[in-house]
């Protein structure tokens, strides 16, 4: 994935429900051409932060357990208003169903209280050991980068408490 589009874990139901948020400011790289005149974040980039926003609750819920969650469809896309630089578009997740490797979610991301995005989408998990055992390695090092990067996006700054962030060691790891 070339963006990441999560930039703060805020709360986190391991199994039911997350909560994120994506700063957006004119310094993203896309908006030079979405559009000069009128930058706002792409749909499709709306749509992205809620799937990566629900592929972390799935990762925290099943303590990192799989390596890679695949996108398979998504249903019921309704956009609303715009996300311009200098707003932050909330996102929620709710984990709606999971069935072993497969999850069904439901998420949607607002800015200043309104909605601008909502969709329902399915995904499934897998390991690249199930598809070669000599690549247990590589699942090895993906899963210890995706640790990594979960304590970098919920990472408090100087005086918030895990209390006051909703966020603590969510024993993920």
């Amino acid at each position: 994935m070339r963006f990441h589009l999560v930039d703060r874990i805020e709360a986190v139901k391991p199994g039911k429900s997350l909560r994120a948020v994506k700063h957006l400011t004119l310094a993203e790289e896309y908006l030079a051409d979405h559009f000069p005149t009128f930058p706002v974040m792409p749909g499709v980039l709306q749509l992205q932060a809620l799937v990566e926003a629900g592929t972390w609750l799935l990762r925290i819920s099943e303590g990192f357990a799989r390596s890679v969650w695949s996108l398979r469809e998504v249903r019921g896309v309704k956009y609303g208003t715009f996300v311009a630089p200098g707003h932050d578009l909330r996102i929620t997740v709710d984990l709606a169903k999971q069935d072993g490797p497969n999850a069904m979610l439901k998420g949607r991301g607002e800015v200043d209280g309104q909605q601008v995005i909502a969709a329902q989408w399915t995904m499934a998990g897998y390991n690249l050991r199930d598809l070669n055992p000599a690549w247990s390695d590589r699942d090895a090092r993906l899963i210890q980068g995706l640790q990594d990067h979960y304590e970098w996006l919920t990472v408090r700054g100087p005086g918030v408490t895990n209390q006051e962030s909703n966020v603590g060691n969510s024993g993920a790891r």
